[in-house]
Parts: structure tokens; sequence; C-alpha cells
């Protein structure tokens, strides 16, 4: 597949994208995947990474190599979800903090178009398929209930966060930053992106060394979930297209109640940094919320987020001829 250099500049928006989705407890980064028409390409271009490429490496040199793991592509997407998590973190930890009602209302709106997108895909529905949207949305919707608990930040269960955290990402419809606050490893993902950077840019290398260790146990955990879980899902799309599809849009639906812009919150606890941060809270209506409804304000971000995914499928609808 011959692409221009205007084509890799498109990948990597999709990566940003894919890369600000993931930093949100509730939103996948592999629903943007999707929508913006890529998401099989990416599956299948992780999935021919494995240790022939090193054997061809040899055999016919690293052009060759390269071209056969789709390197071109993978460089860019993942080097626009690298600069997304990195210069974003911060902001949406502020916007999470002081701006959820509109945050989640743009979530809300995207997620909502992706479940029509994905369910628009799915050819020859039949009691199989419905059953699949059935049981799939209801296990999400319990599992957006779930109560997070606190992390022991061990190596070990820092490789494991990575590893269930990293399935999710790709996954769309299920929301790997979720996971990882279910795990109670959210808040040291996010600190430890922000103290790497805020390391490398006041030179305090105590602080950048201990980020660094914390990000290479999560990243190695999720180099490790990618390849393994990409293979089934590669698996999946080839052989059961309709099911798997389904199957996405039930974890989809049930996923909305998590990113419901109106909550009441029910527990909290103390971060390490001595602040009080939401522990569980629960979906409510507009009316009942306590505080500035923002009622509004919500609804146009709704329809932003809904737009952004009708964009995103213009371009996704560009996929053969990038």
């Amino acid at each position: 597949m011959h692409r221009r250099f205007i084509d890799y500049l498109f990948i990597i928006f999709k990566g940003i994208a894919m890369g600000a989705a993931d930093v949100v407890p509730g939103v996948s980064g592999g629903t943007i995947a999707f929508i913006s028409g890529i998401y099989e390409e990416l599956i299948e271009s992780i999935d021919k990474i494995n240790l022939g490429v090193f054997k061809v490496w040899k055999k016919e040199g690293f052009k060759i190599a390269w071209k056969s793991i789709n390197g071109n592509f993978l460089l860019a997407l993942f080097s626009g979800i690298a600069i997304s998590i990195l210069s974003l973190a911060k902001l949406i930890k502020w916007l999470l903090h002081n701006e959820p009602v509109l945050l989640w209302s743009f979530f809300f709106g995207l997620v909502l178009a992706s479940i029509l997108y994905i369910a628009k895909q799915v050819k020859g529905w039949s009691i199989k398929i419905i059953l699949a949207i059935i049981v799939t949305s209801i296990l999400s919707y319990f599992i957006t209930l779930a109560e997070p608990f606190a992390s022991p930040e061990s190596p070990f269960y820092l490789l494991f966060c990575g590893f269930i955290a990293i399935i999710a990402m790709i996954l769309p419809g299920v929301s790997g930053a979720f996971i990882l606050l279910i795990l109670g490893a959210y808040q040291t993902a996010i600190d430890t992106i922000n103290n790497l950077m805020e390391g490398l840019t006041t030179g305090n290398m105590s602080l950048f060394k201990d980020a660094f260790l914390k990000f290479i146990l999560l990243a190695i955990g999720a180099v490790i979930g990618l390849k393994v879980f990409s293979k089934a899902l590669n698996w999946m799309f080839k052989h059961h297209k309709n099911l798997t599809l389904a199957i996405l849009t039930g974890f989809m639906i049930g996923s909305l109640n998590k990113i419901w812009p109106w909550k009441k919150i029910l527990k909290t606890r103390v971060n390490s940094k001595g602040e009080e941060v939401t522990l569980l809270d629960k979906s409510i209506l507009p009316s009942s919320y306590d505080g500035d409804n923002q009622i509004v304000m919500a609804i146009i971000f709704i329809v932003i987020g809904f737009a952004t995914i009708l964009i995103l499928e213009g371009l996704g609808k560009q996929k053969n001829n990038v």
C-alpha cells in the first residue's frame, strides 16, 4: 500500500485522537481507531510482529522486514498516541477536576455516535447477534459499577495493569483508563506520565528515574498484552466479524453509564498527594445534580462529540486511498 507524506500526517492525527481518548476513563482509543477506519489494519499489523521478522531482517534486510510489519504505519500511529498522552495528560487531569460535566458530555456524544456507526457495520442480524449485544451490554454496564481498589504499586502489579489496560485500550467500547481506575492504578499511571515530563523539564533526576521505572513496567506489560490480544482479535475479525462487531457494540452501550455527564459521588478517598478524589459514583438525572448542571453547554458538547465521529468517519472513508 503506497502512502504519501500527507497520508502519514493523517495517521499521526488519528493516533493523537486515540491517545486523547485513552487518557480519559470511560473512553476507548480502540473506538477512535475503528471509526477512523484503521482498526483492522492496526491489529493485523501488530499481529505480524513476531520472531520471524528477525529472520526476514537477517535474510532480506531491514527495509523488507520493516515493510512486512507495516512499520511506517505503526510508527506514525504510535508516535501520535505518544505525543497525545504526554502532552494531554495534564490538560485532561485539569478538565476532569474543573469541567467534568462538559468533558464527559463531549465523550458521551462521541461514544453514542460510535455505537451507531459500529452497529451499522453488522451484516445479517440474527438472534445470536442480538443476544451477543444484550449480554455484553449488561456485562459492560456492571463493569462500570465496579469499585476501584488501591494499588500496591509493586513491579508485578504494574506489569499486570499494563497488560490488562492495553487490551481494553485497543478494544472498542472498553476503556483502558477505566480498567486502570478499577485496578487502582489510574492515578499512578497519570502521575507517572506527568512526573516523567516534570523530571525532564526541571532536571529532577530522582523524580525522573522513579517515574521512568514505573513507565517501563507499564510499557512492558502493555507490549505483551498488545501482542497476545491482537492475535485473538485479528482471528475474530477474519472468521467471526459480525459477532465481533456485535460484542463491541454491546461493550460500548454498557460503557455509556460510566461516561454519563451527571454523577453523584458515593465514596471518596485521599490520594498520595493528600487530595480528596472520587472513588465511587453513580449516574443521576441533570435535575438532581448537585451544582450547576450546565445543561445547555452539555448538550452542545454532546453534539460536538457526535459531530467529531462524523468527521473521523469521513477520514476513515479515505483509508482505501491512503
